[in-house]
């Protein structure tokens, strides 16, 4: 769904090279799968400006959205500083979230005071399919916190949601911005060939038919 801020977080993103493309030799993704682009929110957190930016729109995606939490969860690693700029605007308290408990200590794979039962929100940076997000949810409610959302800077949205393996955990994935705003953003600036926006497109409109010729 089309929020007022994506295209402007797409030109930022593209704006601090935090898209990536390569069209004669695509990348590997988290989820194994193979993309001509690559976004790299990571970068976001080096950019003051712009990622004040984005987390002022965050601020006000979330209240637009009337998403209600008490706890902001941040993934293991690149969620974890969103969460904490979050955190601290916001005024709510936080945790994070291992992949896997540490393995020594308490073994602990949450770290930061909770409660039981408190409604909390997992932050990342991106999502592709969302099935990177599995664990953490799964770590969440295993420590008898309810979640119902996940908050990304971006997402692919190029997969049937429906299908996928996320969407068995009932929860609503949010984002400021899609791959869909990045190709608005480089055909309007006429940022590549022709050629290469058909390409774009179509790995955006049907990626498995788009690996299946590359």
């Amino acid at each position: 769904m089309k929020n007022k801020y994506n295209e402007k977080v797409a030109e930022i993103l593209i704006n601090i090279e935090s898209v990536k493309f390569s069209f004669d030799n695509p990348f590997t993704l988290t989820s194994g799968l193979k993309s001509p682009v690559y976004v790299d929110c990571r970068k976001i957190i080096s950019f003051v400006n712009e990622r004040q930016t984005i987390i002022n729109y965050g601020i006000e995606y979330f209240k637009e959205n009337n998403l209600d939490f008490d706890i902001l969860a941040g993934g293991e690693t690149a969620g974890i500083p969103y969460s904490a700029f979050f955190s601290q605007l916001l005024k709510k308290p936080m945790i994070y979230v291992r992949k896997q408990p540490k393995g020594f200590g308490q073994n602990q794979q949450i770290e930061g005071y909770f409660k039981e039962k408190q409604k909390t929100i997992l932050i990342e940076d991106l999502a592709t399919d969302g099935g990177s997000k599995i664990i953490f949810i799964e770590a969440i409610r295993k420590a008898q916190l309810k979640i119902t959302d996940v908050f990304v800077i971006f997402y692919y949205d190029i997969f049937d949601f429906k299908k996928s393996s996320l969407s068995n955990y009932q929860v609503n994935l949010h984002s400021l911005c899609t791959w869909k705003d990045i190709i608005d953003i480089i055909k309007t600036k006429n940022l590549y060939s022709t050629k290469q926006i058909t390409s774009l497109e179509n790995f955006l409109y049907d990626p498995e038919k788009w690996r299946k010729d590359i």
